[in-house]
């Protein structure tokens, strides 16, 4: 038990030494990677408590980011800028009228999208495994025509621009940080080994006396909160918002990550988002003329996600499971301490 608190401690400590001494290190290219990372690692790792721990085949994280994205947007910007930019048709009065700071932004924007996720939790939870998956693929769809069609709120296909840039790495940062130990918190306790029995067999588990739907819902909705604030640090990050960045393909990114890493593995979520978002980035020179043995290969654009993409089958050829299966570091160094005494 002193093993594991020490380690945690040190692995924490580490952590935040290098969010406090990045931003006086890094460059502010290398700064903006830092920062997708730590908001993809915030969104990889709830998405992961849905989708890993309690194994329910959700495809709706792009819905709940698009609803935190809007509602820290429509927060942050004064009556006077929503005048100016809402050019198709007036916003509402509701609209003019809200106005907050930025930590209340970000807060309203995580309890709309889990108070969103209860509701929506009724019909969902009625299905399991390909259906759900289904239902869930098709809130994403219904969120992004809702934002297109109802200019009245969201500006339309315009979207919303010159939101305060309020993001950087002190911010993303220790906010993935808080996610990742409030997440480990929950796998860790009652609630998580509910969620994991769930998992393996959720028949098994209704007839042990687990509320499935309570601890289902729960997951969900904890899940839905940290994406929803996910998506309001990306809003104040990129400083513009609009449908088309909330498309399946942004699911289909989180999908990979927690794969890559391993379904279950919060650990194995923040390093599969650093391989995935900070490996992309970090490959974009295979993009550009190369110099090899003096020869200058011509500019082949694609040509980093194609490597990428070869480099990823690979991984999961030889660890079908991810990087970390369903386990956490902590229980693997556990388990090499052991063997080494």
């Amino acid at each position: 038990m002193r093993y594991k608190i020490a380690i945690n401690s040190a692995v924490f400590l580490i952590a935040a030494g290098f969010i406090f001494f990045a931003p006086a290190i890094f460059d502010e290219y290398s700064m903006r990677i830092l920062n997708n990372i730590a908001i993809f690692a915030i969104l990889a790792v709830s998405y992961n408590l849905i989708n890993g721990v309690t194994g329910q085949f959700s495809l709706e994280p792009n819905g709940f980011v698009a609803i935190g994205a809007y509602v820290t947007a429509l927060l942050l910007l004064s009556a006077d800028e929503k005048m100016y930019q809402f050019v198709v048709e007036e916003p509402t009065a509701l609209i003019l009228w809200i106005n907050s700071g930025f930590i209340t932004a970000l807060i309203v924007s995580g309890l709309t999208a889990s108070a969103v996720a209860l509701m929506l939790a009724f019909p969902v939870f009625r299905v399991r495994g390909d259906y759900l998956a289904i239902v869930t693929l098709g809130f994403g769809f219904i969120i992004q025509i809702l934002a297109i069609n109802n200019p009245q709120i969201t500006n339309g296909s315009l979207g919303l621009n010159d939101i305060p840039e309020y993001a950087n790495f002190y911010w993303t940062g220790f906010a993935a940080l808080f996610t990742v130990i409030f997440i480990l918190n929950i796998v860790n306790s009652k609630y998580g080994r509910a969620m994991k029995a769930i998992r393996d067999d959720e028949d098994a588990a209704g007839a042990m006396g687990i509320n499935t739907f309570k601890i289902k819902t729960t997951a969900f909705c904890t899940s839905a909160f940290f994406e929803g604030i996910g998506g309001g640090l990306l809003a104040v990050l990129l400083t513009t918002v609009s449908p088309d960045q909330f498309t399946f393909f942004l699911t289909f990114q989180l999908l990979i990550i927690i794969v890559l890493g391993g379904l279950g593995s919060t650990t194995g979520a923040v390093v599969g988002t650093v391989l995935v978002i900070g490996g992309s980035e970090w490959l974009r020179f295979l993009d550009e003329p190369i110099r090899v043995f003096g020869y200058e290969t011509p500019a082949m654009p694609g040509l980093r996600m194609v490597v990428f993409s070869v480099i990823l089958i690979l991984v999961m050829l030889f660890a079908r499971r991810g990087l970390f299966g369903n386990s956490e570091a902590g229980d693997i160094l556990k388990k090499i301490r052991s063997k080494k005494q």
